[in-house]
């Protein structure tokens, strides 16, 4: 491969991780948003702004091109997130019935 072609894939490459990057914090800032006031210890909701803030710093552990660290904080963040607000009770799935099928008793 020809110089060109490595960077139209480099460039590729950055712009699938800038957009993993994008979505994961629309979505620990609509989480956050949601766990506001739900009873969520001060801690957890620290943890999404220092995700946010450590997303747009400049200072990284890995060189900017590579966003996995990025994206590491924030999914640490939303699986964070997400058990403060099972154990507050808030946010979780609602269990749904198990249906009976023709050859099961009710």
């Amino acid at each position: 491969m020809d110089t060109k072609a490595w960077i139209i894939v480099g460039a590729a490459l950055v712009l699938l991780m800038l957009a993993a990057a994008g979505v994961l914090l629309v979505r620990v800032l609509k989480a956050r948003k949601l766990l506001a006031d739900a009873g969520v210890p001060l801690h957890n909701k620290a943890l999404v702004w220092a995700a946010v803030l450590y997303t747009v710093s400049p200072v990284d552990l890995l060189p900017d091109p590579v966003y996995l660290d990025d994206i590491g904080f924030l999914l640490l963040a939303l699986r964070s997130l997400h058990a403060a607000a099972r154990a507050a009770g808030v946010g979780g799935r609602p269990e749904r019935p198990a249906e009976a099928g023709p050859g099961l008793v009710r």
